[in-house]
């Protein structure tokens, strides 16, 4: 049962311990999209979904990122934050990865699992 996510819009619900946060969200599911992610930008507004995807890099990157590794059901693997001109390991179980700027997730409170909410 793998998830139909297209690129466009929606909503991260993160769920911790203080209750949950909502996020905008920027889903790239497209090869292009996902190729592309957050290069060029000098920053992000919420956070950024890549599906399917298992590592990042963060050559040409202008900005420090928050990357948290989710598996098939959601789940938060690992969460790491990578400097510009980083190449991060693929991990196993990672279906999905989740981008946003550094220390951001921290705030936000991350748990154990996240919930996407397409528009």
């Amino acid at each position: 049962m793998g998830r139909r996510w297209s690129d466009g819009r929606g909503t991260l619900i993160v769920r911790g311990a203080a209750g949950a946060v909502t996020v905008p969200l920027e889903l790239a599911t497209s090869y292009r999209a996902r190729t592309k992610g957050l290069l060029g930008r000098d920053g992000i507004d919420g956070a950024m979904l890549l599906s399917p995807a298992s590592s990042v890099h963060t050559f040409r990157m202008r900005f420090p990122i928050d990357v948290a590794y989710l598996n098939r059901k959601l789940e938060i693997v690992a969460v790491h934050t990578m400097k510009p001109g980083r190449l991060g390991l693929p991990r196993l179980r990672s279906r999905h990865v989740l981008e946003a700027e550094a220390g951001v997730m921290a705030g936000w409170g991350v748990g154990v699992r996240v919930t996407v909410e397409t528009e």
